[in-house]
């Protein structure tokens, strides 16, 4: 199982860190430019239909890639490049389509996802929009490369490739700074625009750099033949399409959400940036822990070593809840060290960083049920088994739809809030926790159906102590630095915080260990 974890982990966490560093420095532009004023807010919701599919359809452990991985690492270089190569045809054929039909549809369709949203605002994001549908067809590529890459063990490139876009956004608000600063005008660095020209150009980079990696591995085959390999060209739809909903859950929710958050101001704004927080971390520790695991799961079910599957997945759970449950813990105790820090300059006020900060504690509760339910999918996707996972996304749209509205007051046009329970924005933000948190529990009870048997109890038994050990750490590490004097120097209020989140992992290391819950070795022994 070292093995397991050890392989390629290195060039997985330092790529994936890399971009996540590149778009923390984004996000911080961003924040300083922008706040949570109407542009931005714009521009969230613009994002939403492109940033699905790049997400969704063009991301690391997205459903192309996934189906990629377990169809073709099989195959020779010459057979995966063509299905690779029949595939990218068809999709992007099919995904240019659909992005003319929502470029000239793109007020129709703004004023769907945000009804309440300002007249102004709908004007700009439906612009952008327009800006961004190129980015629409270019996903499925790029989607597609990214598994083509990890089926031969290509993780750096896959890993590194989403900073591109972030490092093209901030060199162009770098350049609207310098073009306003010298009193120069440019029709090309508008404000309503920047965002969208950026992520159109750093989308297009990103295309252009995987064609190449592609090539050079020889995964790009010209001269192919539409009828030659059709039956694993046939299983990578029939993955893909259940896939494209279950995977997405937590990206067709953002649709609801912001259908409801539309009548908050600035709640699009708060949200990209309180989710940003939560995906950084989130994301290194996906990529590294669930990345690897569709490969390995897949040769272990073609071997049939359904024992060894069992033992691998039952040991990513315990490591998915001791790292998440740590990550809850310290959003929640350094939650106003953290926006402070980061965003709290330019148009950025201290009442985006209340905001905020709300925003951040809401989603760091549902991190240990959003990775767990990522690392299940992902186990049922290398069973080839995408049914249930189908079925459950949509049951959790519709569980979605009600808690989102439910939480926030239960509006009616009539009899007005018939809730007791108006959270406003923290509420929808919890509503997609429950919802994972339901589909969880269906997808591992569903396991022993194919001869995977989970210790539950002894499971939920280390997940509740783990839960004490982060509670009980984030009690003294709040109690110690929350009453230490507040600086006004950002150097000093950051050592508090590295002193403070240093603190946090010791207390927690060793409290996970007097427990026996962490099999983590700060030092290995070579002997």
């Amino acid at each position: 199982m070292k093995s397991y974890f050890k392989n390629n982990i290195f060039s997985i966490s330092f790529g994936t860190t890399i971009s996540k560093l590149a778009g923390c420095i984004r996000q911080v532009t961003i924040a300083a430019a922008f706040g949570i004023g109407i542009t931005y807010d714009a521009f969230n919701y613009a994002y939403i239909i492109p940033g699905f599919l790049l997400i969704i359809i063009g991301g690391i452990n997205g459903p192309l890639h996934n189906a990629i991985v377990a169809v073709i690492t099989p195959l020779k270089a010459k057979d995966g490049g063509i299905v690779l190569t029949q595939v990218s045809i068809k999709l992007t054929l099919l995904l240019f389509v659909l992005g003319l039909l929502i470029y000239f549809n793109a007020g129709f369709l703004i004023n769907l996802i945000a009804p309440n949203l300002s007249e102004e605002g709908q004007s700009i994001a439906t612009y952008q929009l327009k800006i961004l549908t190129p980015c629409i067809p270019l996903s499925g590529f790029i989607g597609l490369s990214f598994g083509a890459l990890n089926s031969r063990n290509k993780f750096f490139v896959s890993s590194f490739s989403p900073a591109i876009t972030s490092l093209t956004t901030i060199i162009f608000i770098l350049i609207s700074w310098f073009l306003n600063y010298q009193n120069k005008n440019s029709n090309f660095l508008t404000d309503i625009g920047l965002l969208s020209f950026a992520t159109l150009t750093g989308t297009f980079i990103q295309f252009s750099i995987q064609i190449w990696e592609i090539y050079k591995i020889g995964l790009l085959r010209l001269k192919s033949s539409w009828y030659s390999l059709r039956n694993e060209e046939k299983r990578i739809f029939n993955l893909i399409i259940p896939a494209s909903i279950s995977s997405g859950l937590g990206q067709i929710n953002v649709f609801i959400d912001m259908f409801f958050a539309s009548g908050f101001p600035g709640a699009a704004s708060g949200l990209a940036y309180g989710n940003f927080l939560i995906q950084a971390p989130v994301g290194i520790l996906s990529n590294s822990l669930i990345l690897p695991i569709l490969p390995t799961f897949s040769k272990l079910r073609s071997n049939q070593e359904n024992r060894k599957l069992e033992k691998k997945l039952i040991l990513a759970i315990e490591y998915c809840f001791l790292i998440t449950i740590f990550l809850t813990g310290f959003f929640i105790t350094y939650n106003n060290q953290i926006v402070e820090l980061l965003f709290q300059r330019g148009a950025f006020d201290y009442e985006a960083v209340l905001k905020v900060r709300n925003i951040l504690i809401s989603y760091a509760v549902g991190i240990p049920f959003y990775l767990y339910r990522d690392l299940l999918v992902r186990t049922y996707y290398s069973l080839e088994k995408t049914k249930l996972p189908f079925q459950l996304s949509l049951g959790g749209i519709i569980l979605n739809m009600f808690f989102d509205w439910f939480l926030i007051g239960a509006p009616t046009i009539n009899f007005g809030n018939i809730s007791p329970f108006n959270f406003g924005i923290v509420g929808i933000i919890l509503s997609s926790a429950i919802v994972n948190f339901i589909i969880c529990i269906f997808l591992s009870l569903n396991l022993q159906k194919y001869n995977i048997n989970l210790p539950k109890l002894t499971l939920l038994k280390k997940i509740i102590l783990i839960y004490l050990s982060s509670a009980g750490t984030g009690s003294i590490c709040f109690s110690i630095f929350n009453n230490i004097k507040k600086f006004n120097n950002n150097i000093l209020e950051l050592s508090i915080l590295i002193t403070g989140s240093l603190a946090f992992f010791i207390i927690y290391f060793l409290l996970t260990k007097l427990l026996k819950l962490n099999n983590f070795k700060l030092f290995e022994n070579k002997n």
